[in-house]
């Protein structure tokens, strides 16, 4: 097996980001994963206390399918993010300063439109990361179990529709529910598997147009008996990763 695909997605239900290479730390995301997100006005989220909340109290695909069409880019080095929504003008923010942020959060409010709910706002909680796990970690998708799925409905998807960190290839569909509970080595690092990815409406969504035309949880249930495509994994022992590293199941303790 080896990993084919690295990505990050700085801004929660924003674009991915195509990695060569990253160093993953134990107990923590892929650096900079879901940093940013821009909280609906009427979520409960503490800034002072920072803790997981549901995707629905955050602007994110699952509600607001329109922002497969906002091109975004995080420049990690300067703390500047670059957007391109439909319609208006390139913006790139300072999201070290209090104006930059602001600015991100006018721009994705006014698009989301009736959407929108109170008056969102923009923002990271350092040492959190907006994920839709409580437990940080990696995600993973075997590019054969996206290509059973395809087969079975006649369809070609785009991969990204699962948002995982990690697309890898060498094993057979499925297989790697079987990981559960278990570890891999992934290049240097080792993680711990832990849950299988129920997919949600967030599939649905086609990056290329911004609509819900294929659903894709149901098409699971209907073809496979179940709604999960993907596993989520824990960093147990740091280590970098990088395209063309080896992805290796380690035996379980005898």
């Amino acid at each position: 097996m080896r990993v084919e695909h690295l990505y990050r997605y700085p801004v929660k239900g924003l674009s991915a980001e195509a990695l060569e290479q990253t160093h993953l730390d134990e107990g923590e995301c892929i650096p900079h994963d879901r940093r940013f997100a821009l909280v609906q006005g009427d979520a409960p989220f503490d800034l002072a206390a920072p803790a997981f909340l549901p995707k629905q109290n955050f602007a994110c695909l699952m509600a607001n399918a329109r922002l497969a069409l906002v091109a975004s880019a995080f420049d990690d080095r300067r703390g500047q993010l670059s957007l391109r929504v439909p319609g208006q003008a390139p913006v790139q923010a300072d999201l070290g300063t209090e104006a930059g942020r602001r600015a991100v959060a006018e721009l994705l409010t006014a698009y989301l439109g009736g959407e929108a709910r109170g008056t969102p706002w923009f923002t990271e909680a350092p040492g959190h990361a907006f994920t839709d796990q409580r437990l940080k970690g990696i995600s993973l998708i075997n590019l054969a179990s996206v290509a059973a799925l395809e087969q079975a409905i006649g369809v070609e998807l785009d991969p990204l529709r699962f948002r995982a960190n990690v697309y890898f290839s060498g094993l057979p569909a499925w297989a790697e529910f079987d990981w559960i509970g278990q570890e891999v080595m992934l290049g240097g690092a080792r993680l711990e598997v832990f849950k299988r990815t129920v997919r949600c409406p967030a599939t649905q969504v086609s990056l290329q147009t911004g609509e819900r035309d294929l659903d894709i949880p149901k098409l699971l249930r209907q073809h496979f008996g179940h709604a999960d495509l993907g596993v989520h994994a824990r960093v147990v022992e740091s280590g970098k990763v990088a395209l063309g590293d080896a992805l290796e199941a380690l035996a379980p303790p005898a």
